[in-house]
């Protein structure tokens, strides 16, 4: 039975995922109802924030480096090497977690883009370039997946706590707002993508114990990282 810290820990992942939830539903529910204070939202917001068609080479130059830690290949970087040092101390368990919920937060997305069906924003530099669908961002939701899983695994190791929540949400926020600067999607798209990202992994890391504390829990000290 969970007691102590643990249920405090598993309660508030379980509160988060359902809050997750949530957003994701009504957001998809008001694009595909074309729920119209929803969509006027977004079109305000979205020319508000676009960089624009005839922005310089070094903004977009700028923008894409901003927006790289939300691709599959960045996050693949990330942790293979990680997922190599957790099978090289047959912390399988670990192993585990880590790689479903990273791995498999991509086809989820992609699962709610063809369910949604919403096309990109209609600018030429921006969403007109790319054929694939808009809602979920895949980028907010790859990163937002990345931060949470590094954050979640790393955590009984790690001092200043706050500080590396406050670092990885502003990677997380600055990634979801390079794809609105980019012109490739809308804001709740980025909205939905966190969301996306976020009520995958905490699940995931409750279900197969990866919480701190949890069997497939990180231990928190030295020696028991190599024992």
């Amino acid at each position: 039975m969970i007691t102590g810290p643990g249920r405090v820990r598993t309660r508030a992942a379980g509160a988060a995922v359902l809050g997750c939830v949530a957003v994701v539903l009504l957001l998809g529910l008001g694009v595909h109802l074309g729920f119209a204070p929803q969509l006027r939202f977004d079109a305000v917001v979205s020319r508000a924030l676009y960089a624009g068609d005839d922005r310089s080479s070094t903004v977009s130059v700028l923008l894409e480096v901003v927006t790289t830690p939300g691709y599959s290949w960045f996050r693949a970087i990330v942790f293979v090497p990680v997922l190599v040092w957790l099978g090289v101390r047959r912390r399988w368990a670990t192993l585990g977690w880590v790689a479903v919920a990273t791995v498999l937060v991509s086809p989820l997305n992609e699962g709610l883009k063809q369910l949604v069906d919403r096309t990109r924003p209609d600018y030429a530099e921006g969403g007109a370039q790319l054929a694939s669908l808009s809602f979920p961002s895949g980028h907010a939701a790859g990163i937002a997946c990345l931060v949470t899983t590094a954050l979640v695994l790393a955590w009984p190791r790690l001092r200043a706590r706050r500080w590396w929540v406050l670092l990885g949400v502003l990677v997380v926020v600055l990634v979801g707002l390079s794809r609105v600067w980019l012109g490739v999607h809308f804001p709740t798209d980025v909205l939905a993508g966190w969301a996306v990202g976020v009520g995958w992994t905490l699940p995931v890391a409750l279900l197969l114990g990866g919480l701190p504390g949890g069997r497939a829990a990180l231990p928190a000290r030295e020696a028991s990282w190599t024992a």
